[in-house]
């Protein structure tokens, strides 16, 4: 039988979380330099946590981000 939802929002929902967090960040960045500015935009634990989960590299736009949001799972 199919989950219909749960409460932590799934992948999708910390993606949007994600993404809202990082909105204004100046890329290309670092994977440190989206850690900061998240944390300078007041992004919960959730969010923090999984940005330190994306591949360390530079990101030059949030297309990048979300690849590797989606290799991080």
């Amino acid at each position: 039988m199919a989950q219909k939802g749960s409460s932590s929002g799934g992948t999708q929902g910390s993606a949007a979380n994600v993404t809202h967090a990082l909105r204004g960040v100046d890329f290309p960045c670092s994977k440190q330099q989206l850690i900061d500015h998240a944390q300078q935009q007041n992004a919960d634990d959730v969010v923090l946590s999984e940005l330190r989960n994306l591949p360390d590299q530079n990101y030059n736009n949030m297309a990048d981000v979300m690849k590797g949001f989606g290799q991080s799972h």
